[in-house]
């Protein structure tokens, strides 16, 4: 019997679910117990393993104060990307968001108000993974 791989919307929501709960501070258990559900559902939606519900996602917008299509937010972009869809490759932002560090990094950045300064902490970033810093940026 094959396990059934998740679906990459499903993925894609519950990480989203997930980035939003760890930017807030929230256990799973406290956004369980505000949804009258353990935090093991918490985490099989976080993880994509399960479906939510239309009527789920609407209290979950409620409780992680967000509109509903803030789940929805990037997936036609990263619909395109390598690793989505047809293959088992996780994008490397569920990665990310799934990382220790992840989601403070992202948090503490989306911070960054000032465009000159965000440029300049993304050449760092580069500069420390060993990339090149220099390379033409085609969202400048």
């Amino acid at each position: 019997m094959s396990e059934r791989s998740a679906n990459p919307v499903d993925v894609h929501v519950g990480a989203r679910v997930r980035l939003r709960r760890l930017m807030l501070r929230m256990s799973q258990d406290k956004l369980g117990e505000n949804l009258g559900v353990t935090f093991q559902q918490i985490q099989k939606y976080e993880r994509g393993a399960n479906r939510v519900s239309a009527s789920r996602l609407w209290g979950m917008a409620d409780v992680l104060d967000v509109p509903v299509q803030y789940f929805f937010e990037g997936l036609a972009a990263e619909a395109n990307a390598p690793g989505f869809g047809d293959n088992d490759q996780t994008p490397l932002v569920y990665d990310f968001i799934n990382s220790p560090d992840g989601v403070q990094l992202a948090a503490a950045f989306s911070c960054i108000t000032d465009p000159k300064v965000r440029r300049q902490v993304l050449q760092l970033v580069r500069a420390l993974a060993g990339e090149n810093s220099e390379e033409e940026n085609p969202d400048k």
